[in-house]
Formats: structure tokens, sequence, C-alpha cells
């Protein structure tokens, strides 16, 4: 008997063995056995089970019915998640409150039950509901750290933590834009990002010679929010020069700066701006080669503008606030995601009057502008490095 006739005949006894009693159970199933041909026990329990009426029929899903599985809240929340740069679920939980109230301006006003819904989304409904359009980036870079041999000794090394109880302790970390050959002239970033508040600043030089890197250490310096108390890098002959040293030693004694260094070949000593380098540069410039002068000032209008006002006022950031370690696992916990802007806020070393500028200068912010913006500095950059590209090729 095929397949489709054992189904058939197993729907059509199944209803009067569940009504009979146990001698017309034993017949019904002797004789189940030796139609279909198969052992008593698979019978048994073929018999116990409800039977699917067509077998050409998916099998429904279990659990109760998703509730966001809508266009009216897909939609936006999409474009939220497209225009925050991709955001994991906890991160656009976070930043949502900031966005959908710009969103009206650029797509249109949303229904309060769907402003609301978008709202109350947990993290794991983010997630879930944005998995069909979820995009994967994948990228390797070249490491351009060469060791710097000179006033090593000068320059001590930071073998603890800061005791980060107030904003200004900054990590600092430079980032090429070579392609795939360290050869030659070409861009580097330069990224600094403060431990306790994740407020973080770029900079484009060219090259990454000392008087270059310390010019745009002064520029970042400048635009924080909170004074530099604390610098620290790594072994990078950009940093570990007589520039640098005189730089942070020829300061007031109340407005001295630590100036330290990370462990050579230890790059988890500045774990805070490595994480920066892909989620600041990398994501925005990629991999891509800047041998141009030319885009030296875009970038620095692009990163000192746009680019700082979008990540450090709506882009939340996690911080790791408890790390265990079980047997050969780590167990690590985090705290609520919040934008750098948000976390100045909170701190009380933060001058008053400060405090009042970024709140009157967030308030008059739009991220979805602002995001634009930033696409249309990028095509004339990408501009740039194209003509410069098809130059090179034809040489």
């Amino acid at each position: 008997m095929e397949r489709n006739g054992k189904q058939s005949y197993l729907e059509r006894i199944y209803g009067r063995y569940r009504k009979a009693t146990k001698e017309q159970k034993q017949k019904i199933l002797n004789e189940f056995c030796e139609v279909c041909g198969y052992h008593r026990k698979h019978a048994i329990r073929l018999l116990k089970k409800r039977p699917r009426r067509n077998t050409q029929e998916p099998r429904l899903p279990v659990g109760r019915k998703p509730v966001y599985q809508i266009p009216e809240i897909t939609e936006p929340l999409k474009r939220v998640w497209m225009a925050s740069d991709y955001l994991c679920g906890k991160r656009l939980k976070a930043a949502l409150p900031e966005w959908l109230p710009h969103y009206a301006q650029e797509h249109g006003a949303l229904e309060p039950s769907v402003y609301n819904a978008l709202l109350k989304m947990s993290a794991a409904s983010i997630d879930r509901v944005l998995k069909p359009v979820k995009a994967k980036h994948k990228g390797k870079g070249l490491s351009g750290t060469k060791p710097g041999t000179l006033l090593k000794n000068q320059i001590p090394i930071k073998t603890h933590h800061w005791d980060v109880t107030q904003p200004g302790f900054l990590e600092a970390d430079t980032v090429a834009h070579c392609g795939n050959s360290l050869a030659g002239d070409f861009v580097w970033s330069l990224t600094m990002t403060d431990i306790l508040t994740t407020w973080t600043e770029c900079r484009a030089t060219w090259n990454k010679g000392s008087q270059g890197v310390c010019t745009q250490v002064n520029h970042i310096e400048k635009s924080l929010p909170f004074p530099l108390k604390g610098f620290d890098c790594d072994n990078g002959s950009e940093f570990l020069n007589h520039h640098f040293v005189r730089y942070f030693s020829d300061r007031p004694p109340e407005k001295s700066v630590q100036f330290t260094r990370s462990r050579p070949y230890h790059k988890d000593d500045n774990a805070h701006v490595e994480q920066k380098n892909w989620t600041h540069v990398r994501q925005c410039f990629g991999y891509d080669r800047f041998d141009n002068p030319l885009l030296v000032d875009l970038m620095n209008d692009l990163y000192a503008n746009e680019w700082s006002l979008y990540q450090n006022h709506f882009c939340p950031s996690n911080k790791l606030i408890e790390k265990t370690k079980i047997n050969s696992k780590y167990r690590r916990k985090y705290d609520q995601p919040q934008t750098p802007y948000h976390r100045v806020l909170a701190c009380q070393s933060v001058e008053k009057q400060t405090k009042e500028n970024l709140i009157k200068l967030h308030n008059s912010l739009n991220p979805f502008k602002l995001k634009a913006a930033i696409e249309n500095k990028l095509k004339i950059i990408f501009e740039h490095v194209k003509v410069t590209s098809n130059v090179r090729q034809r040489i």
C-alpha cells in the first residue's frame, strides 16, 4: 500500500479506534498492522495521535500569533533601523524614542497605535521583525601601528584601569585608509573615545606625522563637552614622540593630563577605542584607499559636524559593567543602552552651562536630516576616491 493510501486508511479507522472497547481495539490494531505492514508499537503510536487530513499542507505554527508582523509596524521600524546604521535590537529600542519624534517630518505622521506599539516593542521583538531584512557587513583591514622607539621610558604604561567616575579620560587610536597596501602616502583617521560617557570624536590627517596627529588631538580636545584629564594610546610612533610630551607637559597644574600608553601587543588594553574604530570609522568610510590630500578637509568637515552629532546624540551604546568567568566561559552584564549625550547629562561633574548648551543643540537636531547630509557628503568624498583610483589604474 502506498503512503497516501495508508494515511487515508488511518484517518478512517482513527475515530472508530478511539471509541472502541479493549477487545475491539485489539481487532482494529491487528487489521491495521496486517493491511499496512506496520510494527505493532508503531501502529499504536499512530493511532494515539490525531492524523493530519492532508499531508501536503504545511504544519501550523505553534504558539500565539505574532503581534508585530504587519506592514504598519515593520516599515517605519525598517526605515529607522536603516537610517541608524543597522543598530542591534537593544540599541535600537533605546534609539526609537529619539528618532520617532522626527519621523513625521521625513516620512509622514504615524498612527498613534503604531507609534505606541513601536515604543512598547521589546528588543527581542525588534530583532525578530527585522530578521528577514538584516544585512551582514564583513571586512578585513591592515594594521598600521609601528612601534615608537622614542620616549618609551618617559611615558608610563597604564597597568590598571582609571578610576573613571568623571568624564575626560580618553583612549586614542589611528585607522589607516590604505586599501590593500600600506605603501605610500594616504589618509589616517584619529579616533578618541571617553571611557565613562562613550563620547567619541574622529578627525582625519594626511599620513600620521606627529605634528598632524597632535594638531587633530588639539581640535578634538576643544570640541569635547568636558575637559581632557587622561590620554591613553598604543605604542605607535604617532603618539610616542616629543610633540605629544610637550603638548601634555606644557600645561598649568590645574589642567594637567595623564599621558599613558598600553602594553605592547595587548590590543585589549584599548578595547573601548578599538570598538569605535569599527562603528565610527570603518562603517562610515569602509576599506578603500584614500590617497588624495583633498580628502582630509572633506573628511574633517564630516567628522566634526554631522558625524559627531549623529553618533553622540542619536546612537545609543552598551557599556560592560560586569564580567565573570564560569569554568571556561565568560558571562558579561551590560547596562541599559544610552547615547553619549544622555550619559554626559547624567554626569554631575559636567558644568550646568555645558549641559544647557547640549540640550539646546540636541533639540535643534533632526537625525533623519543629519543622515541625509552624511550621505551627501559621503557621495562627494567617494567621487574623489573613484577619480583617484581611476588615475592610479591608468598609471
